[in-house]
């Protein structure tokens, strides 16, 4: 029974559904869900004030019927290049972070989301628990990304990151935002990242769809089978609804 406990809770946490905090102070994000259109909340996670004070970005004006698209991309699952097509043809910005491991086998994806306008955000070389290693490292870290996608891209600027598997502490946001750089969590979410348990474009299109909320950041990640397949029909339905998609460039007033 206590290990079906414990595989429950870090499912949810990485469901986004719940955070963690160890005693050293080192935080795995989560939230309290949007439901019908509500604001999402972070306020009883206790990190809200250290998101604040780093800079960070948990959504966007919460007043306002705008979302921004984020992929992450660790790998390559053959998605993407139709993840790709769909923002095209919806001429929809996104922004995707990437990994060392993507960078170094994927380049002429690379260069089709810079040629196509898409921002390339860091999502460190190695994906390793940020708050557990050396400022030095960190900076190694996200220095290599930034230079070896301006080497394949052109793309010479990078301000955005997303910590490795959502986990930081307040020495890693603040080594990160010295290297100028915002650290983008996320306020939509749902399991999408395992390519064997995918459970069809319905259930991606649903679990987006019941959590959408103005301002709101909506992680993806490019692995799925699921969202490739829902994301016009997501892209769609949230335009009915009245929602604009922004590039994070846009983003004027962020929370927390």
């Amino acid at each position: 029974m206590k290990m079906l406990r414990i595989l429950l809770l870090s499912l949810a946490l990485m469901a986004g559904q719940v955070s963690m905090v160890s005693a050293d102070g080192t935080y795995h994000f989560g939230f309290k869900k949007s439901v019908n259109g509500q604001p999402p909340s972070i306020d009883e996670e206790g990190f809200k004030n250290l998101l604040k004070q780093r800079g960070a970005v948990f959504t966007g004006d919460q007043s306002q019927k705008e979302l921004y698209l984020t992929f992450d991309n660790g790998y390559e699952q053959g998605y993407t290049g139709r993840i790709l097509d769909v923002l095209k043809e919806k001429q929809v910005p996104a922004i995707f972070f990437v990994t060392g491991h993507y960078i170094r086998t994927e380049p002429e994806l690379l260069k089709r989301m810079a040629a196509e306008g898409h921002l390339i955000g860091n999502h460190s070389w190695s994906h390793p628990d940020m708050s557990q290693i050396p400022a030095e490292r960190i900076q190694k870290e996200l220095n290599q990304v930034k230079d070896e996608v301006a080497a394949v891209t052109g793309q010479k600027e990078m301000h955005y990151l997303r910590a490795p598997r959502g986990i930081f502490n307040d020495r890693s946001l603040a080594v990160s935002q010295g290297l100028n750089y915002t650290n983008v969590f996320w306020s939509v979410a749902y399991r999408d990242w395992e390519p064997k348990q995918q459970k069809g474009w319905e259930y991606a299109y649903k679990n987006v769809m019941a959590q959408l909320h103005p301002g709101a950041v909506i992680l993806l990640h490019s692995v799925s089978s699921d969202n490739t397949e829902a994301l016009g029909r997501i892209i769609d339905a949230a335009r009915a609804q009245g929602y604009q998609f922004k590039s994070l460039d846009e983003m004027k007033l962020r929370t927390p």
